[in-house]
């Protein structure tokens, strides 16, 4: 795994899936965002109906911002511009990418996915996106993250500018070995939407994060 030769304090990235009732959601995501620093939350429609979909963002874009995290929907351009979203998150298709960074023209933000291998990752990258995403925004199915995003993640970080996500494990803890691959954004979802208490797994996150970073400024 790799560090970064300048140490970085890393961001968590929330990943929302559209699984539960709304309402249900907008709590944990609420409470999730009370416990500290969250750089921005993805909001992925899953196998939510459309205008279920909608509905869900227009109610949770406004509690992202308002907690001051960037809000994205993974997808639905439609469901992006009626929830006032500030960006949107495409699959691993760089004339997608492109055409989106082209029309946003830097006024919103433009994720990707990054694919499975390094070519299809530097494809994508090369598009220009504000960010390219490691591992699957559902992918959080194990403790910790999954090797191959670790090593994709590792290597990246190493070579390519273009800021990254990894997705991590569906634990807490597991944010320590995603940020050791030294990509800027560590992603998290069922650690914090379906943990107990949303609050204090963000604020475990951001200590686990906080610590790493005083370690590796005073090496």
């Amino acid at each position: 795994m790799t560090e970064t030769a300048s140490p970085i304090r890393q961001r968590l990235v929330l990943v929302v899936p559209v699984d539960q009732p709304a309402a249900e959601l907008a709590r944990s995501l609420d409470l999730g965002l009370r416990g500290g620093d969250v750089a921005s939350v993805i909001i992925v429609q899953g196998k939510a109906e459309e205008t279920a979909f909608i509905k869900a963002a227009e109610l949770l874009v406004p509690i992202a911002q308002g907690k001051g995290a960037a809000a994205i929907i993974a997808g639905d351009s439609r469901a992006a511009g009626r929830a006032g979203a500030d960006g949107i998150h495409l699959p691993a298709e760089p004339r997608m990418v492109r055409d989106a960074v082209q029309k946003a023209n830097g006024k919103t933000i433009v994720g990707a996915d990054a694919g499975k291998t390094r070519d299809q990752a530097l494809d994508v990258g090369e598009e220009q996106p504000d960010y390219v995403f490691i591992g699957k925004l559902d992918g959080d199915t194990h403790p910790v993250p999954h090797p191959r995003n670790i090593e994709l993640a590792s290597w990246w970080a190493d070579v390519v500018e273009v800021p990254a996500i990894i997705m991590a494990g569906s634990t807490v803890q597991s944010v320590a070995e995603a940020a050791a691959t030294g990509v800027e954004f560590i992603a998290l979802s069922q650690a914090v939407l379906k943990a107990a208490d949303p609050l204090a797994a963000v604020d475990q996150a951001n200590a686990i994060l906080d610590a790493r970073f005083a370690a590796r400024a005073a090496a």
